[in-house]
């Protein structure tokens, strides 16, 4: 299943999300609307090689918890992807068993890429 987790809230994932092939065939995944659980993300973190490659230090509550000032383990980053959604890079897209995190211009292109 070829899938894309967002926040529908975010003006970024939406635009993104409107730059996409028409008939892109992606399941909408609200990750505010339905937070993912231990197994969904294990399984993203199985194809993208750790949890760090998905959690975002860009998010206002990893300043504010002092995370930027720990050293952070898998375990941790683990357990603060399943606190809070706020923590997952977003989007993140699984197509075809491959995963592009984040909404830098290359992962973007690279996911609507193998959407085509």
């Amino acid at each position: 299943m070829n899938v894309v987790y967002y926040l529908k809230s975010c003006d970024t994932c939406q635009k993104i999300l409107k730059s996409l092939p028409q008939n892109h065939g992606l399941v909408l995944h609200d990750i505010k609307q339905e937070p993912l659980n231990g197994e969904q993300i294990d399984a993203l973190k199985n194809i993208a090689g750790s949890y760090e490659a998905l959690f975002s230090r860009k998010a206002q509550l990893y300043k504010s918890l002092g995370l930027k000032d720990q050293n952070l383990t898998e375990a941790d980053y683990r357990k603060y992807l399943l606190e809070h959604y706020t923590f997952l890079s977003r989007p993140v897209f699984v197509i075809d068993d491959k995963i592009f995190i984040g909404n830098q211009a290359a992962s973007v292109q690279k996911a609507i890429e193998a959407l085509s």
